[in-house]
Order: C-alpha cells, then structure tokens, then sequence
C-alpha cells in the first residue's frame, strides 16, 4: 500500500484528478481502464456514483498500483472510513470539515477539503488537509487563484468545475497543485454511449495540455 507521501506525489504528476460519476456500478472500471490507457491515473470515485463503497473495492482490487482510486463527496468521517477499508487511497470533499482529515490521516490517506473564500482555504489548511478543493470553481478562474495564493502560497490549490482543455494552462501557471476534471472529461453523453476510446483520446489530451502548461 503506497504512503500518504507518495500518493500526494501521484497526485501532482500528472496533476490531473478525474472526477467519476457513473451512470451504473459497472461503468466504472472500463471508465477507469480508458482513462489509464490515456494517462489520468488519479481516479476520484463519488459517492454520488450507485453502489461506490463497492465500485471502489472492484476498482482497487483489480487495477492495484496501476491507478489511484480516490474517493469524492464525502461528508462525515463514518463514510470516509468505509471507503478507505474499501481500498481508496486519497479522499475527497466539497465541504471543510475536521472529522474527515482526522479519519482520513488515521489510515495514513491524503485528503482534500472543499473550500470557496481564502477564510475557508485557510482553515481547510490549519485542519491538516493535504489539499484545498476549490469549489465550486466555475466562474472564478486563473485570477481568483492567482489572488488567493499570493498572500496564502502554502496552499496547494485544487480547483473542480470550470476545468476544460481552454483553462488548464492558465489554472497550472496561477499556480494551482492539481486540477479535477469532471464533466468536460466524463460527460453525461460520454456515459450514456459508453465511448470509452473517447475518453481515453480526450484523458491524452488533458494530459498533454498540463504538461504543456508546465514546461512553458
């Protein structure tokens, strides 16, 4: 089982943390085989996803150390232990709140706390989480980030909504950790006809275009 350490480092290289709401239990793993074919190994399982306690468990079991398979929209610290027994290695939430950082490091497990305002970011910060979740993030942008981490640059920024292939260079050069994708990776479309090769070409390209942003 890698360390909390080592999955925070995953989790920056390549920087791109895909956030899955499944149709169905069973979307998940060939979702989550496309994106690894595509380079996105950091895999955030929601709970809003049916059956995700044991969508995990298949997930984690079956692609072992090739994928990250995280935990998303969490609220309280009785569902984070379920998923982390289930075999999730990072874990996720909109909202900012102790119990879950303390549930979360208890089992060695990175966590990221939701958070909107730099009051907010900060606290998620002081309470030990490993990365602060900006969300929702559509309408902010690049600026906002970029505002918020000069007087606060200890935080490891991590912005969901607002993520598409047209804001990845900006959100990376404001200074953003990582940044979450959901729906302009994962689109409802995309699961209602299954394009799993899709996926993988779209994964390449954010991939590609984080990379890009990095070396420029």
């Amino acid at each position: 089982m890698r360390s909390r350490s080592e999955v925070i480092r995953q989790l920056t290289d390549p920087g791109l943390i895909a956030v899955v709401r499944a149709r169905r239990r069973n979307q998940v793993l060939p979702l989550s085989e496309a994106l690894i074919a595509g380079g996105v190994i950091a895999i955030e399982i929601t709970m809003t996803t049916p059956e995700a306690i044991e969508a995990i468990r298949e997930a984690t079991a079956f692609f072992g150390a090739r994928a990250l398979i995280g935990v998303g929209t969490i609220l309280e610290a009785d569902t984070c232990r379920k998923a982390i027994e289930a075999g999730a290695e990072f874990v996720v939430s909109p909202i900012t709140k102790a119990e879950i950082v303390e549930a979360a490091h208890a089992a060695d497990r990175p966590v990221m706390l939701g958070a909107y305002t730099p009051t907010e970011a900060q606290a998620a910060h002081e309470m030990g989480a490993d990365f602060v979740k900006l969300f929702p993030a559509d309408g902010l942008g690049a600026s906002y980030i970029k505002a918020l981490r000069a007087p606060l640059p200890h935080l490891k920024i991590v912005p969901t909504g607002g993520v598409d292939l047209s804001t990845v260079a900006p959100l990376i050069k404001a200074g953003c950790a990582a940044l979450g994708v959901g729906s302009s990776l994962i689109s409802p479309a995309l699961l209602d006809r299954e394009a799993w090769t899709e996926l993988t070409e779209l994964a390449r390209k954010f991939v590609d275009a984080v990379a890009a942003a990095r070396n420029s």
